[in-house]
Parts: structure tokens; C-alpha cells; sequence
């Protein structure tokens, strides 16, 4: 509707800014099925999470506290944890901000993603979260969802860097 009121010589550039806000919001969506970049296995966490966070259409606090290269199961499985929690905020929460943190504890890769969405996530509905929940405990990791209803949704995830067991606690 936006598009049919504005002025012809607004039109252009609205149109673009759909049409990256869609872009961004599939590739995503893409990355949380599975598919991750290039840039992941050439450079590593850093680069192709801030790549992520400049794609995403809502502002990303990004901080990376790890310069190294990890374990490959490990980058990829991080990887997927923000880019769905990305995808979730974005389209489900109407978040209006995301936080993420990224940091090495001894052997464990440390994440946490907070957005001051709708709230109300959990591991039963939709297969989003319920793949994460598989990937993460399939490296031996443990995570950790609170999202009660109306105060946003904050998720941390604990992958360490050889093998262990795991679990999923809810709160």
C-alpha cells in the first residue's frame, strides 16, 4: 500500500528497499535450513556472522569475542544458531533490535542472542528451534530458551569444542 501513495520519484527507491529487506529476510532463511556461506569456511565466525548482522532488517548489536578459528561442526552449528535466532526475531517476534554475543569460555564457544520482541518462543512449536535444539545437542552442547510472552526472547547456547553430552533446559 506504502508503494501505490508514494511519489513517483520515491517509488524507485522504495521498491529497492522491499526488495532488500526480502533478500535479506530469504538469505536468512536459507541459512537457518542449512545452507551457510562461503565466507564461513574461508574466513571463519567473525566475518560471515557481521555479514549476517549488516543483512539482517532489524539493527544487530553484534559482539564477537573470538579471533580464531574453531572447529569447523562447531563455526557451522554457531553459524545456524544466530542466523535462525535472526530469522525468529525478525519474522515472528517483531523484534525491533537483536543483541548477540560471542565468546570462547576454556573449551566451550559461549552464544547469547537477546530481542525485545512478542516473546512466547519454545522448542514445541515450529521446527526452527527444534532444529536448533537437534544440532546443538548433536555436538554435546546444551541451550537455554526464556521467552515469556510480551518480554522478548533470549537464547544461550553452550558448544564446546570437543566432544561431551548435553541437554536442553527451558525456563
Amino acid at each position: 500500500m506504502a508503494q501505490a501513495e508514494v511519489p513517483p520519484e520515491l517509488g524507485a527507491q522504495l521498491d529497492h528497499a522491499v526488495a532488500e529487506a526480502t533478500g535479506a529476510l530469504e538469505e536468512l532463511s536459507e541459512a537457518a535450513r542449512g545452507i551457510h556461506p562461503a565466507l564461513l569456511a574461508e574466513s571463519g565466525l567473525a566475518p560471515a556472522l557481521k555479514t549476517l548482522a549488516r543483512r539482517s532488517p532489524i539493527p544487530v548489536d553484534l559482539h564477537v569475542q573470538v579471533n580464531e578459528r574453531l572447529p569447523e561442526p562447531v563455526e557451522v552449528s554457531a553459524y545456524h544458531v544466530i542466523a535462525e535466532a535472526l530469522t525468529n526475531a525478525a519474522k515472528h517476534a517483531r523484534a525491533s533490535t537483536v543483541s548477540v554475543q560471542i565468546e570462547l569460555a576454556g573449551d566451550v564457544l559461549l552464544l547469547a542472542v537477546r530481542d525485545d520482541g512478542a516473546g512466547g518462543a519454545d522448542f514445541t512449536r515450529g521446527t526452527g528451534l527444534a532444529g536448533l535444539k537437534d544440532r546443538v545437542e548433536a555436538l554435546g552442547g546444551r541451550i537455554f530458551l526464556d521467552s515469556p510472552p510480551g518480554a522478548g526472547t533470549r537464547l544461550r547456547v553452550e558448544l564446546p569444542l570437543g566432544a561431551s553430552s548435553g541437554g536442553v533446559i527451558t525456563s
